[in-house]
């Protein structure tokens, strides 16, 4: 018996795909970063520090998962 090869073409595209989303996501957040987030130190009160809190959070999650570190150590 033999088997044929597997097309992944659709799985490839989307996987492209999916990673050029997060690039586009990740430059755009290099930006905002280097703007200090849009705000001026005057300007800065704990609000902000709570976003910003909130955003490293998250990204913390996904690093952690990416690299397998965190509560995702192996």
């Amino acid at each position: 018996m033999t088997r044929r090869a597997t097309d992944n073409t659709k799985a490839i595209d989307a996987f492209l795909a999916a990673k050029a989303e997060i690039d586009t996501m990740l430059e755009r957040l290099a930006v905002l970063s280097a703007d200090h987030f849009e705000t001026s130190p005057d300007e800065i009160h704990w609000g902000h520090v709570g976003t910003l809190n909130h955003y490293r959070d998250r990204l913390r999650q996904i690093s952690d998962a990416a690299f397998k570190e965190g509560e995702h150590a192996e």
